[in-house]
């Protein structure tokens, strides 16, 4: 029987919300000169089940290729200037791995910034496989992400364990799409688990998984 957790990035494993705040404000202010915007609006907007993130950011229906690259340019160098592991995340991690759970990251960011995140952090060879919304069709709350990393593993529903650990709705409905477990992260970007099961602190999904 194999036991596998597939964890959320940001808002799960660990807090960017600095960085990417900063990146997109360096957008605004370079190319339509717009005024800063607040760290808990530009996380709360991605967060959001439905919103329109060009419009919130940049006042455009859609995002323009300039945005898109500028952007992109400055947060390969920022996405590894302030993030930080939840308290207790580590622990967490190792508690897993040396238990012999095979853990994964399905992460709606792009997978190089996830990659060199997690490396900066020192925890991305805990990870069997690190998924960006670049790699699939689809993000979450589609289960295509998660689904390629249950392949990896040669899941089988009926002799193995999967859950998924997130921090917004996005996160639960594309493990009730994948047809696994989920739990939400409470000590990360959104508080108010929403009626979902919920985790208090990360150390709460050792006795849940071993």
């Amino acid at each position: 029987m194999q036991k596998i957790v597939i964890f959320d990035m940001d808002g799960t494993l660990l807090d960017s919300q600095k960085d990417i705040t900063i990146s997109v404000n360096y957008v605004r202010k370079i190319n339509h000169n717009l005024p800063p915007l607040q760290e808990s609006f530009i996380v709360e907007a991605i967060n959001m089940e439905v919103r329109n993130l060009p419009l919130l950011f940049y006042n455009t229906e859609s995002y323009e290729e300039r945005d898109r690259v500028v952007f992109e340019k400055h947060y390969a160098t920022q996405c590894t200037q302030n993030p930080y592991l939840y308290d207790g995340v580590l622990e967490m991690l190792k508690g897993l791995k040396d238990a012999g759970v095979k853990l994964s990251v399905a992460t709606n960011a792009p997978t190089q910034f996830a990659v060199r995140m997690l490396e900066s952090l020192s925890i991305a060879s805990l990870f069997d496989k690190i998924i960006g919304a670049d790699k699939v069709s689809h993000s979450k709350p589609n289960p295509e992400m998660l689904l390629k990393i249950l392949d990896f593993y040669h899941f089988d529903a009926k002799k193995d364990f999967a859950l998924m650990v997130g921090d917004n709705s996005k996160d639960m409905m594309s493990a009730k799409n994948a047809n696994i477990e989920a739990k939400f992260a409470t000590w990360g970007f959104s508080p108010d688990a929403e009626g979902f099961a919920s985790l208090q602190t990360p150390k709460e999904l050792l006795s849940i998984v071993l």
